[in-house]
């Protein structure tokens, strides 16, 4: 050791120098900064016009002008049947004679949030052949005015909706007013 603490290693050897030269010798020097560059691979390239064309056409698949017939009031209850569609499977629907698959709660979503998770839910619905589907709402018993936020939105997107063959407001039991049991098409 020399003084001040600091510490000296011996001199290496000549063949543990010569052994180290022919280990080292494939190996590719360091550049200039003392350190290995690894290359960049770039990301995959996200689909970002492809994934926002699908979000419009989403929106717009609920703004479209409708094809149904008007609907069929009785008191505060809105009943929606597609064209060609028996008043008895309202009839049935409005029993509870079809059992609910799936189901969706929109409660405090914004009508904007509410509308995109609706299409994807009757997409998925759809999709995966769930014929019956419930969809709260809400009373608005939360909302300003104590109104619905969702209540005729939702029913004038379910009307615009291809693969909605009725709906019906849902029993007391099932939600009354703040929900409607939704009868989509069977896949072909």
């Amino acid at each position: 050791m020399k003084k001040g603490g600091k510490r000296t290693l011996p001199a290496p050897k000549e063949e543990d120098v010569v052994l180290f030269r022919a280990e080292v010798a494939d190996a590719t020097p360091l550049g200039q900064h003392g350190r290995f560059l690894h290359p960049f691979d770039p990301p995959p390239a996200l689909p970002l016009s492809r994934l926002r064309d699908e979000r419009e056409v989403m929106l717009e698949s609920l703004t479209d002008p409708s094809h149904w017939d008007e609907s069929v009031e009785t008191g505060e209850e809105l009943v929606y049947v597609r064209q060609g569609i028996s008043r008895q499977v309202l009839r049935k629907l409005r029993k509870g004679e079809w059992r609910v698959q799936a189901e969706l709660d929109l409660h405090g979503l914004t009508r904007a949030d509410a509308k995109i998770e609706l299409v994807e839910f009757l997409h998925e619905c759809f999709r995966h052949g769930a014929r019956c589907v419930r969809i709260i709402h809400g009373k608005g018993l939360g909302s300003p005015n104590r109104e619905p936020v969702l209540k005729q939105a939702v029913r004038h997107w379910l009307a615009q909706r291809e693969e909605v063959l009725a709906y019906v407001q849902a029993r007391p039991a099932d939600g009354g007013g703040g929900a409607v049991v939704v009868l989509l098409k069977s896949q072909p």
